[in-house]
């Protein structure tokens, strides 16, 4: 667990990592190339070291621009940098018998989903990564759950899961659902179970990419 604790006699917060790391032999969505990486200088040789990778925009923990899905969607470099952190809190479904996070469950959560800015969906599918088992029958909203969520003011939803649509998905219709109302969507998430607090302060710094329909992103929880 990569936990940061910060003490002084002012300040005390936990910092916890949620993010994967990304590396050559990571998963990747079905279909997707591998990150490859390069070294192009080193010290021995150079008098430094420089290297270089080849990578799309969706590897690893990574954040979504609604124009990933939808033609006339904004890309990140549009959004401000404040819409990448805010107030947060955990869904709770690692539990769930379904593959289905339907309107009725996701609904309990109303009551939160007035205070806070980014829903990270608990799946418990985290503990898959590196495994055939991480692609394979993780929960997922139902369009009426989705639907029902783009009604209050989030920036984001977040998930420990290779996508919000169901792997064998061919019109991404979660994914169309949420960003056509400018909800950013963070996949891979990892770590879930490190946060015990109800709210916390969530941050996903895309990089600052011209015309950018996503980014890999290094998510973390800021507990105080």
């Amino acid at each position: 667990m990569n936990l940061i604790t910060i003490k002084s006699r002012r300040l005390h917060m936990e910092i916890i990592d949620l993010s994967q790391l990304i590396h050559a032999e990571m998963p990747v969505f079905p279909g997707a190339p591998q990150p490859q990486f390069q070294q192009v200088a080193r010290v021995e040789t150079n008098g430094f070291r420089v290297a270089n990778a080849t990578m799309n925009y969706h590897v690893g923990t990574h954040m979504d621009a609604p124009a990933h899905m939808i033609a006339s969607g904004k890309t990140l470099d549009a959004f401000s940098v404040h819409h990448f952190t805010g107030q947060a809190a955990i869904a709770e479904f690692a539990e769930l018998s379904s593959e289905t996070i339907t309107l009725e469950a996701i609904q309990k959560y109303e009551p939160i989903l007035h205070q806070i800015e980014y829903l990270l969906l608990k799946t418990g599918w985290s503990k898959y990564w590196g495994s055939e088992q991480y692609f394979k029958n993780y929960p997922t909203l139902t369009p009426e759950a989705a639907k029902w969520l783009t009604s209050f003011p989030l920036k984001g939803i977040g998930l420990d899961a290779i996508s919000i649509d169901p792997i064998t998905s061919t019109d991404f219709e979660i994914h169309r659902i949420l960003l056509d109302k400018e909800i950013l969507i963070v996949e891979n998430l990892s770590n879930l179970n490190a946060i015990d607090a109800d709210f916390f302060e969530f941050f996903s710094m895309p990089l600052w990419i011209k015309h950018a329909d996503g980014s890999p992103v290094r998510a973390v929880a800021m507990i105080r």
